[in-house]
């Protein structure tokens, strides 16, 4: 009995805390603020290291201290020496020659990415100058495999391909007016390939708009 009063005292006291923290959430802000374009190194575990560019969008502020970004990137990669052993591991599945005397040549293969995705970052203000952030978001990439020893196999095929991911991100805004320099570290989980960047950039913000504080600080 005592242990059913103190459930039906909890439940009325969560629903309230709930609703206070959906009622935080608005698109009365979200407007373009900002623009930045990035740079950097990129590794993954199917791929050889490459660099990786983008452009992303700050759409403003969804929740206090809670900004959207949209952004845009892309990387072009030669596979990894595990990765083209796999598929050459692949094709001799599929040969049947008798005497075991053939050979594969892949070539040099790549594979392409071009990723669109939605991050939320939540931002921590350091001062008048500074201000970090931790993202988490997701994403859609369309990849190509391209390659003149695979071009209509089954290889391309397994390599031309849409998946979803999820990604994650660390960084830091230094400036205090309209253009701003920017320093994040970015984790992208997909099918077939996950990867590592760290970025630089630059962003530009428009005259009026409070980057990295939310409305009302």
């Amino acid at each position: 009995m005592l242990a059913l009063i103190v459930l039906v005292s909890v439940i009325p006291l969560a629903a309230v805390s709930a609703q206070g923290v959906l009622n935080q959430f608005s698109s009365e802000n979200l407007r373009f603020s900002a623009v930045q374009f990035d740079l950097g190194p990129l590794g993954g575990n199917n791929i050889r290291g490459t660099l990786t560019g983008g452009v992303r969008f700050d759409y403003g502020f969804v929740a206090p201290r809670v900004r959207v970004l949209l952004g845009l990137s892309y990387f072009h990669a030669e596979l990894s020496s595990d990765a083209l052993r796999r598929y050459a591991d692949g094709l001799r599945r599929v040969v049947n020659d008798p005497d075991s005397n053939y050979t594969i040549q892949l070539g040099n293969i790549t594979w392409s990415d071009v990723t669109g995705d939605v991050d939320l970052q939540y931002v921590m203000p350091q001062g008048h100058a500074v201000t970090t952030y931790i993202g988490f978001g997701v994403g859609v990439h369309l990849r190509n495999g391209s390659g003149t020893s695979i071009n209509g196999t089954f290889v391309e095929d397994a390599l031309d391909q849409i998946t979803a991911g999820l990604n994650g991100t660390l960084g830091a805004e230094f400036g205090a007016k309209r253009w701003r320099v920017t320093l994040d570290a970015r984790g992208v989980l997909s099918s077939g390939l996950s990867t590592v960047s760290l970025r630089t950039g630059v962003m530009y913000r428009w005259a009026g708009i409070r980057g990295g504080r939310s409305p009302g600080r």
